[in-house]
């Protein structure tokens, strides 16, 4: 039995992104033992994971915040003799880490992040924008060079065991109708789609019949705002702050879809099977970081000569009008909601195809499969 050791600190959505690859590959080798190294905080998101997998906390916001600290964790990890450790990580902590466990023996794996690659797309135009290998594929790729190779079965969280959805229904009551999440935040400026316009979206839902909108977001000033769409519209219901992170996902797991960002809650969707209609500003599906087996035609974006200028939204507007977020009108992602996508592994959008009416105006759509699909252009300007 061979012990291996996999390192993944942060951030959330990428650590999320390796639990389809960790999942798979853990199944399909029973005989060894796998232990993931991640934040304490994201131990939570390893729901129903398969007998040979362990998971292993750090708090990188305390104890183990600095370098000194950090090493002492990890020299008495020493005593757990991993055979290999796998590095999809790439950060300086996981590097010494891996020069601890390499000095006791251990063969460590790397990441390859794509730097160069990542750079020549969020490059200022002109330019090529290329597809990049996605964070499951490099994941993947690490593990085989380690000599384990990724099957692509992972389904969701909830396949093998559902969770106890008691606490939820307390809440939500017995499903009936559409049921449609609303996750309007990110951790960058650069992922937001602007709020006025997102709660034009909530509005045109919340009006639709046996329509039920469940909104995401984090405490403090994104709780507030979400509250108050919550008493502005009826059938809206923040969640923030009712549930812990596993009750959450199992609300996520019962909605028919997903409105969010370039976020985490794109992928905690897509650890349930969900089906997201994702929304692109400054960063780009082509970036690699498109939720697991989402459809790029529920992404909705704009073809700009700038995009993508960042991989993390963490970058300004050199341009300064934020033209990606702001030229999406609320009509082109209400749209992608009706369509759905009957081509997307996650099966087809529950809703019937018709339009969405608010005070706001009249969203129409028509069934069908997206045409913004996703292309290789040339900018040029």
């Amino acid at each position: 039995m061979a012990r291996i050791l996999i390192i993944r600190l942060s951030a959330i959505g990428d650590v999320a992104m390796t639990i389809p690859v960790v999942y798979a590959i853990a199944g399909s080798y029973p005989q060894d033992s796998f232990t993931v190294l991640t934040q304490t905080f994201l131990m939570p998101l390893f729901i129903n994971k398969p007998p040979n997998l362990n998971i292993m906390g750090v708090n990188l916001k305390s104890t183990e915040k600095s370098f000194p600290g950090f090493m002492r964790y990890a020299f008495m990890l020493r005593k757990y003799n991993f055979d290999k450790v796998i590095d999809i990580h790439d950060v300086i902590r996981s590097r010494l880490a891996g020069l601890l466990f390499s000095l006791n023996g251990a063969k460590v794996y790397r990441i390859d992040k794509g730097r160069s690659l990542r750079r020549a797309l969020t490059a200022r135009p002109p330019k090529i924008i290329r597809r990049l290998p996605t964070v499951i594929e490099r994941y993947a790729a690490v593990f085989s060079a380690a000599g384990y190779e990724f099957k692509d079965n992972f389904v969701s969280l909830f396949e093998s065991k559902p969770l106890d959805d008691s606490a939820v229904k307390t809440l939500t009551g017995v499903k009936s109708g559409r049921w449609i999440g609303v996750a309007p935040f990110a951790k960058h400026k650069g992922k937001i789609y602007p709020l006025d316009k997102m709660e034009k979206i909530v509005e045109a839902l919340s009006q639709q019949v046996e329509t039920k909108v469940f909104l995401f977001g984090g405490r403090g000033d994104e709780g507030r705002i979400l509250d108050g769409w919550s008493q502005k519209y009826s059938n809206v219901i923040n969640t923030v702050g009712l549930f812990a992170l596993d009750m959450e996902l199992t609300l996520i797991s019962r909605l028919d879809a997903l409105i969010c960002m370039d976020s985490a809650n794109m992928h905690f969707a897509s650890l349930t099977g969900t089906k997201v209609v994702s929304i692109w500003g400054a960063t780009h599906p082509y970036a690699g970081f498109l939720g697991y087996h989402q459809s790029e035609a529920l992404a909705v974006q704009r073809d700009l000569p700038c995009r993508p200028c960042s991989i993390y939204g963490n970058k300004p507007c050199y341009r300064g009008d934020w033209a990606c977020l702001n030229g999406i009108e609320p009509e082109d992602i209400l749209i992608h909601v009706i369509k759905g996508d009957s081509t997307g592994s996650h099966g087809t959008f529950a809703g019937a195809p018709g339009t969405f009416a608010g005070s706001h105006g009249t969203f129409a759509g028509a069934p069908g499969t997206s045409t913004e699909s996703p292309r290789i252009f040339r900018n040029t300007s």
